[in-house]
């Protein structure tokens, strides 16, 4: 049940950080602030297709 997903700066739409969930637990997009090192600062990343 766990798939790879890439998540994406909503600020400067970059592709950063790839990562794993439960698409069971958590069928909706995922949402988390993580550094992005285009912007320089700590920004909301989303999951991506």
């Amino acid at each position: 049940m766990r798939v790879k997903v890439t998540m994406a700066c909503t600020e400067c739409k970059q592709r950063n950080y790839h990562t794993m969930k439960n698409k069971k637990n958590n069928p909706e997009r995922m949402e988390m602030k993580k550094y992005c090192k285009f912007c320089k600062s700590h920004k909301m990343h989303k999951e991506t297709k």
